[in-house]
């Protein structure tokens, strides 16, 4: 009787050995498969966003280049008469 206790215990454990293999296998499939589905759905969504952005940012310089009234002033912070200001330090009898 002993060798047979031996074969069925050997083969308990082939068994639950297989069944664990089986079950990893699913589950690796299973959560694959879902988060292959999740990811794909967020990259592409993370895409979109970017080249919306993207077009914003295009479209905003192109109006900028294109407009020319947003030009930089060359006269800003130039006074009106410079030679207000020498003509006050070089005159010693003004107060």
């Amino acid at each position: 009787m002993p060798p047979i206790n031996r074969l069925s215990f050997l083969g308990n454990k082939k068994i639950v050995a297989v069944a664990v293999v089986v079950l990893a296998g699913l589950a690796f499939w299973g959560g694959r498969s879902v988060g292959y589905t999740a990811g794909y759905a967020k990259a592409q969504v993370d895409v979109k966003a970017l080249q919306e952005e993207a077009a914003l940012k295009a479209a905003e310089d192109a109006a900028k280049t294109a407009n020319p009234f947003q030009a930089v002033n060359p006269l800003e912070g130039v006074e009106a008469n410079p030679f207000e200001k020498v003509k006050k330090v070089l005159n010693p009898f003004e107060n």
